[in-house]
């Protein structure tokens, strides 16, 4: 063999060498990237949430928390809120007597202590909004209501929540600061129940909040009273105990007091905490 021909055919076993060494590495190289995008996809795949998440919240809360309910199923493929909506007081009654939930929304403090003083909370709660009294009537406010005395009018039928319920209490407490005395024509179990009677013109007037008032729209008239800056009520929340989905519940309280829930709830007439 020519000097040349050795020369050429060192070239080339150098080159085939050179080639083989390079696919090692770039196989080598897809083969770790390969597990870290696997590893990455693993770990993304974890943090995300899933399941049902069961909130009782007070019936005064309906509109809103339907809204950042549907919000939450959004931005988490894969979750699903569901919600049982009523008085605080026997939705507190129905979670110590272990009823199935994750997180509850209380109207007063007071509801939520039953819960907390039963041991069926995790964590403390926390005040996330406040909301005030308002008097609703018929639409064109016909019988001129102009404030809360005048709801002990003659004739005039008003409806009020049950003292135990925490719109009936807030307005209890008005009415004893003014001391007035007032006969309902009936006792409703949660502050919806009570508009409804006014919205079906079964009554003339009730004494609800300024977030059921805006909810209805023209279906009522909202009426102001300046004793109900004495009556307003802080709205906790928490997550509970026996709760089967603490991370997407944690989650959904986070949403309630991100500055995203805020927006819906302050738009609903609730106040800031």
């Amino acid at each position: 063999m020519t000097r040349t021909a050795r020369r050429t055919r060192r070239t080339l076993q150098v080159a085939g060498a050179g080639a083989a060494a390079l696919l090692a590495l770039s196989a080598c190289s897809s083969s770790d990237d390969s597990s870290s995008a696997t590893s990455d996809s693993s770990a993304s795949s974890s943090d995300k949430l899933s399941g049902t998440v069961t909130v009782f919240a007070a019936a005064s809360l309906k509109e809103s928390f339907t809204a950042l309910g549907k919000e939450f199923e959004n931005e988490n493929p894969g979750t699903n809120v569901t919600f049982s909506f009523g008085g605080s007081d026997s939705l507190a009654a129905s979670i110590t007597g272990g009823a199935p939930a994750d997180v509850f929304a209380s109207a007063s403090p007071k509801t939520m202590k039953i819960v907390t003083d039963a041991g069926d909370a995790s964590g403390t709660p926390a005040t996330f909004v406040r909301n005030q009294l308002e008097i609703a009537t018929l639409p064109g406010n016909p019988d001129k209501v102009s404030s809360l005395k005048d709801l002990t009018k003659s004739g005039l039928k008003v409806v009020l929540c049950d003292k135990e319920v925490p719109c009936g209490a807030a307005a209890q407490k008005a009415l004893d600061a003014s001391k007035l005395k007032l006969t309902p024509v009936s006792y409703e179990q949660d502050v919806k129940s009570a508009l409804t009677k006014v919205e079906l013109k079964e009554a003339d007037a009730a004494v609800v909040y300024k977030t059921d008032v805006h909810a209805a729209g023209d279906k009522v008239e909202g009426v102001d009273f300046p004793e109900s800056a004495d009556a307003i009520n802080d709205y906790p929340i928490v997550e509970l105990k026996d709760t089967k989905n603490s991370e997407a519940a944690k989650a959904f309280i986070a949403l309630v007091r991100s500055a995203q829930g805020q927006q819906v709830l302050t738009g609903a007439g609730f106040l800031k905490p």
